[in-house]
């Protein structure tokens, strides 16, 4: 008997049917792949696991674990089952913690509700686990709360409270969307093991197919709630038999046509459009030297570099090297330590809030999450409007409402859209919103920060090919700060590799990303999964 049995599951919520007889098994020291667009029923599938569906869904079907029937279980079973037998790992750490308990606390809470170990005991293990998944208390003590970590670090809180009591099956929906390949490949090395280590069974959901392929034994392919193709990873990947198959694998490897960057000459060459100089950002600590006075923490250090109009460069480095940082220092959302930022010759840092507005005009942000920086009660044209306060001349109100519309239409989006709230659109359709938002100004230059990685692969070629788009027909300048590699070759002209506050190595993209001559460049290229040389592997392991 396998470890989990799912058999014509199907799901309605309200009128709506979601999931349409899914059939699936995971044997124990499995690893099951689950791949689909956004909507496709990956998380729902995963939520009937642990019964914890909306209000009023309908289930119908099977789903045995370990010879429990999950469906007809009562809450009193499932909660047993819950957090000891069955582990998850949520996407969003932030609203899968507690923000008024320590990260010691929230993985402690576990193990002495399961196993009824002391408090002491508890706090132990849960030492031994942020460990595990590396978070070792010198640098994390247990006393830290949520929001004084970064996202991946958060993301590593929530493994380790799934993992903490070794459950029999643990369900990872995608694990690993808010860490940088280093430390991607770090967590799924860490899930490999306890796969090996304990017998677990894994169901791991992404829509990274070069994660699936490097992780995964077996695939499940769903598409609007119905399975499209299942098997063995390295033969379906290869063959891609079912047509949805190949579409994904070819949405996952898309580079958008672009027109190059090209150097110009230097005789010929205007002034950059961004300059930044020297630039460096000290943060105060509560650490102290051994004379008691404050210890500051370099974030950037010292960094330099231009960017010319209409060129596309990448930022890559892994999480806390200090790409953000140094982003909102460009944005002049931060003030630099020392160093300056120029805008067509016009040095930022110092600005009053007149001068200010003026360089905002030509320089705009497009955020990793669009529904975080979205007011949810204001409708579409209202946030798409909300950058035009910077033009010295306010539009009326017809003009306004027509640069919104030609901003929607732009990014590929209607008219009628301008009615609409930011909840009644998919994760891609917002960053479109975001997108349109960011140009309506017509900036110079747009910082990009992580636009894509929450994004299946589909929706992610869709908006590479729109950000391509819009600097061959606008010359939008580009700054992407991205941890996937992937992007960096798909979209830029250069890449800087960014380390510890450091731009370490810049040069043009493919030559940087093929041969990499910084320490931290190689380790970034080696980290990242690379779907072609995952399936090879598979193939070579199974003869």
């Amino acid at each position: 008997m396998s470890l989990l049995e799912i058999e014509n599951l199907s799901l309605d919520i309200g009128a709506t049917p979601i999931l349409k007889g899914i059939d699936l098994s995971i044997e124990q020291g499995e690893v099951m792949g689950l791949v689909g667009e956004s909507g496709s029923g990956k998380s729902l599938t995963a939520l009937s696991i642990m019964k914890l569906l909306p209000s009023g869904a309908r289930t119908s079907g099977r789903i045995d674990f370990a010879g429990m029937k999950i469906l007809s279980a009562s809450e009193d079973e499932m909660c047993a089952l819950r957090g000891d037998d069955i582990g998850m790992v949520f996407q969003e750490p932030m609203t899968a913690l507690n923000p008024l308990k320590t990260i010691g606390e929230q993985v402690a809470e576990g193990i002495r509700l399961h196993t009824g170990a002391s408090r002491a005991d508890a706090e132990a293990r849960a030492r031994s686990m942020l460990e595990r998944v590396g978070l070792p208390s010198t640098k994390f003590p247990l006393s830290r709360y949520p929001h004084q970590l970064s996202g991946g670090q958060r993301q590593r809180v929530i493994i380790a409270i799934a993992c903490a009591l070794k459950p029999k099956l643990l369900i990872a929906d995608e694990p690993t969307t808010a860490l940088d390949v280093v430390l991607q490949a770090q967590i799924l090395k860490l899930l490999r093991e306890l796969v090996d280590e304990n017998r677990m069974g894994l169901l791991l959901i992404s829509h990274d197919l070069a994660v699936v392929a490097e992780m995964s034994d077996r695939i499940t392919i769903l598409r609007e709630g119905a399975v499209m193709e299942a098997g063995e990873t390295a033969r379906t990947l290869s063959a891609q038999v079912h047509p949805y198959t190949r579409q994904l694998a070819q949405a996952s490897m898309h580079v958008p046509v672009r027109q190059v960057h090209h150097s110009v000459p230097a005789a010929d060459r205007k002034a950059p459009l961004l300059t930044v100089e020297n630039l460096t950002k000290d943060y105060h600590s509560q650490r102290t030297l051994l004379f008691g006075r404050p210890q500051p923490f370099r974030a950037v250090s010292n960094v330099s570099f231009s960017l010319d109009a209409g060129q596309s460069v990448a930022l890559v480095g892994q999480s806390g090297c200090g790409k953000s940082t140094l982003s909102r220092m460009i944005l002049a959302l931060e003030k630099p330590t020392s160093g300056a930022v120029a805008i067509e010759g016009k040095t930022t840092v110092g600005m009053n809030d007149a001068a200010l507005r003026s360089v905002r005009r030509k320089m705009q942000v497009v955020f990793q999450d669009p529904y975080g920086s979205f007011n949810p009660r204001k409708t579409v044209e209202w946030l798409v409007a909300e950058p035009l306060h910077l033009l010295e001349k306010q539009p009326t109100k017809a003009e306004r409402r027509e640069r919104v519309e030609q901003s929607l239409h732009e990014v590929g989006l209607k008219p009628a859209d301008m009615k609409k709230y930011p909840h009644e659109f998919s994760g891609g359709q917002r960053q479109r919103i975001s997108i349109a938002r960011a140009i309506i100004t017509r900036p110079r230059l747009v910082v990009a920060d992580e636009p894509v990685s929450a994004l299946d692969v589909s929706i992610r070629a869709q908006i590479l090919d729109l950000f391509a788009d819009l600097n061959q027909k606008l010359g939008i300048a580009y700054l992407f700060i991205t941890h996937d590699l992937t992007v960096a070759r798909a979209i830029t002209d250069e890449v800087m590799v960014m380390h510890e506050g450091k731009i370490v190595e810049a040069g043009k993209t493919a030559q940087v990303l093929s041969q990499p001559q910084s320490d931290a460049g190689r380790m970034l290229v080696e980290a990242a999964p690379d779907l072609h040389r995952a399936l090879a592997k598979k193939m070579q392991e199974q003869g």
